[in-house]
């Protein structure tokens, strides 16, 4: 199931209020960021933090509560959400972790939707601007509040006043510093919280200890708390004035500050930490507590602050014993066991249980009531992505849209058995991600899985086996082909057979011609006085039209006008089939003498890229034998160009690898059909023999 969830539970201490002084719902935090930036090994953690777990467990060692699945475990990275529960301090929080590869972002990208906040982890590496900017533009774009946290401190080595600035241009918020290092003998060993300015040491995997502020770093902590104070002022009129005043505000102006500005989406605070050492990780919890909106604000952000009850269905799962579950944050009101909902679609559907997960297993438990996250049972039509009530009137809260798919691969069933299996498993995986998606080409006859990368097609094809149990082989997708004329000929076709009583006769003259490229198929007559009758001539056209599915070189023919000109009949032997076999006969005697060529389909390709990856794109397209027709800035993506491109189809199998290799996995596609292309030469003949051996 690729879902990995565990309820903690953690020092008591009572409940000292919260954002915006709300009910003490339940609140559901995103982890996200790029890749092997370390958000499951922050959950770990957390879950360590919080009493959860005992021990803290290591990715490397395949020991952590998250990535349980053997895919994630098999390649050392997440492939779908993991989920976790925690209680700190008397307030529930549930976390997700989203995988940070872009070929498994969407499997974050809906969940986001009914969080409160998201906590975006990432490395203090220039490197990963862009990938980081790719996330903060959907936080951003959805008004998601949401926090930067700094991990892996212990390997900066960049100083942290240096490392805001090269960040700063992936966030069009202001990017705000809560902390700053405290370095001995070239290692971090604390931090000085500049809003309360205490400093603390860090001790391994428990609670950082209150210390004396460094002499050393008295100066540069004044300087960067008044920084972190210009920023809030920015949006605080009052705060400005104390500022120009120097008059140092009280510190619960400057938390109240904090937590207004991150719920209006105006700053992005940043955090300091190292996941793996426990590090950082109690500050951060508390920053969540006190800061982080209630459901209530996330439900008016969605607007659905007035719906009696309703819920967001943040992913869809199929399970070996308890049938499809959909795992959903509760917005308003409750769900209780047996409720009646209402998707998109208006059907009513009855709620066959209430879970909480744990591990890959659901566990029964009461009503779901606003702010928790739950799976729901055998919600049969309803998909990821729905808003569910228990009204009729159904307020759908615009979901994320998938990235249309990049890479294909063609689907063999090992075993001719298996073809109703597969299809019913094909069906469950695109329902658990709808990133994939099928394709049954008509010209190729390929089934055709599509995802968004080489890696997410391997997990696809790795879970098909496992979860499904359906063996199959991931063959390379064939190009369609097709094939035309250049040339005109006048032939004729005579089906003539005689077997004893009735026989058959058909006879028909054909002019054969080419078309400009684009315009198909066409057929006319030209008949007079009757030589072919006007009931016979629709089944010479059926004749002509069954041979053009597969022309002399082996491909559907397109652009070919064809015209009955003459002929004859038999008023006993003629019928229907008889002119239907006359006309594919004379096509196919006529076709080769009309100079038939190859067409390659051509696409229309827009790559969105990092500007300083523009120039390496450009090569790479030449080296497709594409053509380029162009670039502009990418609009509301400063720093940010899309190439525009003619690339011929056959050129596009691992293009989308290319791409994301010359820039650092952020880059991206779109690809539509835009014209056929003659195709001569060397590359011609080994297309028509690789089709001819196939075919054999």
């Amino acid at each position: 199931m690729g879902q990995s969830t565990v309820s903690g539970a953690t020092s008591s201490g009572a409940s000292s209020g919260g954002a915006g002084g709300s009910s003490r719902s339940s609140r559901c935090i995103a982890l996200i960021g790029p890749y092997l930036a370390g958000k499951t090994t922050l959950l770990e953690a957390i879950l360590a933090r919080t009493g959860g777990i005992t021990r803290q467990g290591a990715v490397a060692a395949k020991t952590t509560v998250g990535d349980a699945s053997p895919e994630a475990r098999d390649h050392g990275m997440s492939v779908a959400l993991n989920v976790a529960d925690v209680n700190f301090l008397g307030d529930t929080f549930t976390f997700i972790d989203c995988p940070g590869s872009i070929e498994f972002q969407y499997e974050g990208a809906n969940a986001l939707t009914a969080c409160d906040a998201a906590v975006v982890v990432c490395e203090p590496d220039s490197k990963r601007v862009a990938a980081l900017q790719v996330i903060l533009k959907s936080l951003e774009d959805r008004g998601i509040p949401h926090f930067l946290f700094l991990n892996k401190i212990d390997s900066f080595s960049t100083p942290v006043r240096d490392i805001i600035p090269t960040l700063q241009p992936a966030s069009a918020k202001p990017l705000v510093l809560r902390q700053i290092p405290i370095w001995e003998n070239g290692t971090v060993t604390g931090f000085v919280d500049l809003a309360s300015e205490r400093a603390y040491v860090y001790r391994e995997h428990a609670e950082s200890q209150i210390v004396e502020l460094p002499g050393s770093l008295i100066d540069r902590e004044k300087e960067a708390r008044f920084h972190m104070l210009e920023q809030l002022a920015d949006y605080d009129d009052a705060l400005m004035e104390q500022l120009l005043s120097d008059m140092p505000p009280p510190n619960d102006v400057i938390f109240n500050d904090l937590a207004k500005e991150l719920r209006e989406g105006l700053i992005c605070p940043v955090l300091l930490g190292s996941a793996e050492n426990g590090n950082g990780i109690l500050r951060l919890l508390k920053a969540l507590r006190h800061e982080v909106p209630f459901v209530e604000e996330t439900a008016k952000r969605l607007k659905l602050e007035n719906t009696k009850s309703s819920a967001f269905v943040m992913k869809t799962l199929h399970t070996g014993h308890g049938g499809k579950l959909s795992l959903a944050r509760v917005l308003t009101g409750a769900l209780p066991d047996s409720a009646t909902v209402t998707g998109a679609d208006g059907k009513d559907e009855r709620i066959a249980g209430v879970f909480a997960l744990k591990g890959e297993e659901p566990v029964k438990r009461g009503a779901a009531r606003a702010g928790d996250t739950v799976a729901l049972g055998r919600l049969e039509h309803i998909k990821t992505g729905e808003t569910i009530t228990t009204e009729k009137s159904i307020i759908q809260i615009k979901a994320a849209a998938a990235s249309e798919p990049v890479l294909s691969a063609g689907i063999g069933l090992k075993d001719r058995k298996d073809e109703v299996k597969l299809s019913a498993a094909l069906a469950k995986l695109i329902e658990e991600d709808p990133s994939l998606a099928l394709e049954h080409n008509r010209d190729t006859h390929q089934i055709l899985l599509k995802g968004q990368g080489e890696m997410h097609l391997r997990v696809a094809f790795e879970r098909l086996a496992r979860k499904y149990g359906v063996q199959v082989e991931r063959l390379k997708r064939q190009v369609p082909y097709k094939e035309t004329i250049k040339k005109s000929t006048e032939i004729r076709g005579r089906h003539k057979k005689q077997s004893g009583g009735h026989g058959q006769f058909g006879d028909v003259v054909l002019t054969i011609a080419p078309l400009p490229r684009g315009s198909g198929f066409q057929f006319g007559d030209t008949i007079t006085g009757g030589v072919v009758p006007k009931n016979y001539i629709p089944s010479v056209e059926i004749g002509v039209a069954d041979y053009l599915k597969t022309g002399p070189l082996g491909f559907p023919v397109v652009d070919v006008a064809v015209t009955l000109t003459d002929g004859s009949y038999h008023t006993v032997d003629s019928s229907d089939m008889a002119f239907r076999q006359a006309g594919r006969l004379a096509m196919s005697e006529g076709m080769p003498k009309c100079a038939p060529v190859l067409l390659e389909p051509v696409m229309a390709v827009d790559i969105a890229v990092p500007s300083d990856a523009t120039a390496r794109i450009n090569g790479i397209i030449s080296q497709r034998r594409g053509q380029i027709l162009g670039f502009d800035g990418r609009e509301g993506w400063p720093g940010w160009d899309v190439v525009s491109a003619h690339i011929p189809e056959s050129e596009m199998d691992d293009l989308i690898i290319e791409v994301r290799s010359v820039t650092s996995g952020t880059g991206s596609y779109t690809a539509r059909f835009d014209h056929l292309a003659e195709l001569t030469g060397r590359l011609a003949d080994t297309v028509l023999t690789s089709h001819k051996l196939a075919a054999e």
